[in-house]
């Protein structure tokens, strides 16, 4: 906490109107700083932030090798009133969660470079403990290679070997799990085709399975994940893209509501979106098949996210609706299995109470988006959950089971209405908070407990 306000109090005096005169033409932090290309910073009129010694560090005297050198630090404060509809063990006071990720980025020549990061997720006062995604004292959360071959300016082929981060489209299906307090990385070799405008990956990997001591995280060799994904135009629609997809996953326990056995499963994949005057969409639809123990495995998903943002209003409203679909298993006696799996999903995937993940479920959510100033954003949204087949369970975001539900019984499991506020207070420093409360359905209550839940949580996060 010591390090944290130190670092907030030094962020609180970077000289706010030299950034904003420059920011046009300065990089960005980008949710993966791996991404991120500080090279500009070779230009001395560009540096004027505090930072800047550290995001552009010569190692050469012509500067074509550099390093670069980032961190973040997240405090976060969640409380429940009612934890998973009622059961289980309940916190009458909330709980904090400590984040503090550091990384080094090394270019030693045009095509060759070194990526590592650490990472520490800490917890404090949960009645119960941390959940899995809640504490990792000190481990090694990147550390990777990419060789770049020589190409045209057109196109670049980079093969990338290590821990790292995947994160695919929407991350509807591989996210790097942004809002739990420790993100999720893999040991994996991938390799990218970028033609600007079109990009082609392949890439196998073991997911790394989150242990909470120090430098204790392996590869979790129980699981195997691979595939293939393109993103190119699709001059159909106007400025839209299209991502095409193959995703290959085994699992020794994959555990669903039917039980838990041996899986092999495929997806397949496509998504439409795109961004034209005012309008932006996003539409996904995926069919998977393989084995699940002795059945076969036929699961399905189509999700939507259609908006329209009113440039020339006050506040430039944006006004949206999801609505989503997966399948469920039609009946638990049955080896086969419907029951569909979103394999690594973003941790927040419908809001931040993580009640309900994508397995088994109808939703349509309605939101209204709201910016009082270019740093504010006021969202509210509403939310109605129906489970796709009454003879599976409903899953949490963690893709577990929360509830059963194999004799069938209603469709409905609740609705909910929240609202959220991120702050950017400045270059570094952003502030969010969310409210949200959730009203149990007519399937909850045919399997107590069924209490409505009141969720809230409040983060500060700084980067450089």
């Amino acid at each position: 906490m010591r390090l944290f306000h130190v670092m907030l109090c030094f962020a609180l005096t970077t000289p706010v109107a030299a950034q904003a005169e420059k920011a046009a033409e300065r990089p960005g932090f980008r949710l993966l700083r791996q991404d991120e290309d500080w090279s500009a910073l070779r230009d001395p009129a560009l540096r004027t932030d505090w930072f800047d010694a550290l995001k552009f560090v010569p190692l050469n005297q012509n500067e074509t090798a550099w390093l670069t050198l980032g961190g973040e630090a997240r405090e976060r404060y969640e409380y429940f009133d009612n934890a998973n509809w009622g059961a289980g063990p309940q916190d009458d006071n909330g709980y904090f969660l400590h984040r503090f990720m550091l990384h080094a980025d090394a270019h030693l020549n045009e095509g060759f470079r070194v990526f590592t990061q650490f990472k520490s997720g800490l917890e404090s006062d949960r009645n119960g403990g941390p959940r899995p995604t809640d504490r990792d004292d000190f481990d090694l959360h990147q550390l990777f290679t990419d060789v770049r071959l020589p190409g045209t300016e057109a196109d670049a082929l980079t093969f990338r070997l290590g821990r790292q981060e995947l994160m695919f489209g929407s991350q509807r299906l591989v996210s790097v799990r942004e809002s739990p307090n420790v993100r999720q990385s893999f040991d994996a070799v991938r390799a990218t085709l970028d033609g600007k405008v079109w990009q082609f990956d392949a890439f196998a990997a073991y997911p790394v399975e989150t242990d909470q001591g120090v430098f204790d995280d392996d590869a979790n060799e129980d699981v195997k994940f691979w595939g293939l994904y393109g993103v190119v135009p699709f001059p159909v629609l106007p400025d839209g893209k299209v991502d095409l997809y193959y995703l290959g996953i085994q699992r020794d326990a994959a555990r669903f509501a039917q039980g838990i056995a041996r899986e092999t499963r495929h997806s397949v994949g496509t998504r439409l979106w795109g961004k034209h005057t005012g309008w932006d969409w996003n539409f996904e639809f995926v069919y998977q098949f393989g084995e699940f123990g002795a059945g076969d495995i036929s699961a399905w998903t189509a999700a939507s996210d259609t908006g329209y943002t009113f440039e020339s209003f006050t506040w430039t409203p944006r006004l949206s609706l999801k609505a989503d679909i997966t399948s469920g298993d039609r009946d638990p006696n049955n080896p086969d299995l419907q029951t569909f799996y979103a394999l690594f999903p973003k941790g927040a995937y419908f809001s931040e109470n993580s009640l309900i993940g994508p397995a088994n479920h109808i939703d349509l959510h309605p939101a209204v988006e709201l910016h009082p100033t270019r740093a504010i954003t006021l969202t509210v949204d509403a939310i109605a959950f129906w489970r796709q087949s009454a003879y599976d369970g409903v899953y949490n975001s963690g893709l577990n089971v929360a509830r059963t539900g194999l004799t069938g019984g209603s469709h409905y499991v609740g609705s909910q209405v929240g609202s959220q506020i991120e702050w950017k207070l400045q270059a570094h420093l952003t502030w969010t908070a969310n409210y949200s409360h959730f009203f149990a359905g007519e399937f909850l209550e045919q399997n107590p407990p069924a209490e409505d839940v009141n969720y809230f949580s409040t983060w500060i996060t700084f980067r450089f």
